[in-house]
């Protein structure tokens, strides 16, 4: 039976797409740059690669803020400062929320009911300036930014910390619900946790295998039931 659950926030609860679409527009658009739908594109490429080289140890989480902006002004040929580019980004990011689809009934219902906690890999300015417009830190008996525990998932580490910070915690009635296959579900199955994928855009998984899947939040509730 399933008594601790842990939540990503990226794309699993609050809509980060979206808000990365909006910050990074106004943040171009404050060097003069066009927001195409390629650019943006690109950048959404190339943030999501830098992540994944912090998540396998590759590059600092300063180093990713930074680099994302260097290698889409190198791109285009744009003469912009990356630093300041990254400073402006943060600060429109922390503004406001967007939620996925279902999360805030999701929260409502199992609160209560499970013991759940937050687990993220997001900057800790961004992620508090989100989590406080959006108001769900309320359901969460403790919010782990990898920020501020000093690792970052999927490192095994990350979720021994997060685990010494829950009384009574035990693996196996545990279970991690996040988006991403590389860090949330390869984190659970480093901590020895069970893992549930919520995979919206139905892609197929390769070489990380969640142990459930579900393409909706709304499929969340009747599955933690069984098991």
């Amino acid at each position: 039976m399933i008594k601790t659950v842990f939540f990503d926030l990226d794309n699993t609860l609050l809509d980060f797409s979206k808000a990365e679409r909006i910050a990074v527009t106004r943040t171009l658009k404050e060097f003069h740059i066009e927001s195409s739908e390629y650019v943006l594109n690109r950048y959404s490429e190339l943030n999501n690669a830098q992540w994944k080289l912090l998540e396998q140890g590759k590059l600092t989480r300063d180093q990713v803020k930074v680099r994302r902006f260097q290698l889409l002004f190198d791109e285009l040929n744009i003469a912009g400062s990356p630093q300041e580019a990254a400073r402006r980004y943060e600060t429109l990011l922390a503004c406001g929320h967007y939620f996925v689809d279902g999360a805030e009934n999701l929260l409502v219902s199992l609160y209560g009911r499970y013991r759940m906690f937050l687990v993220t890999n997001g900057t800790l300015s961004v992620q508090k300036g989100r989590l406080k417009s959006s108001g769900i830190g309320k359901y969460f008996e403790k919010i782990f930014i990898s920020e501020e525990t000093g690792y970052n998932k999927p490192e095994r580490k990350y979720f021994e910390y997060c685990f010494s910070q829950i009384p009574d915690f035990h693996k196996n009635n545990a279970v991690i619900i996040g988006d991403s296959l590389t860090s949330d579900i390869q984190g659970g199955i480093n901590a020895g946790i069970r893992t549930v994928w919520f995979n919206p855009a139905h892609i197929r998984a390769e070489e990380i295998m969640p142990d459930y899947e579900v393409y909706s939040l709304g499929e969340i509730p009747d599955l933690l039931e069984k098991l």
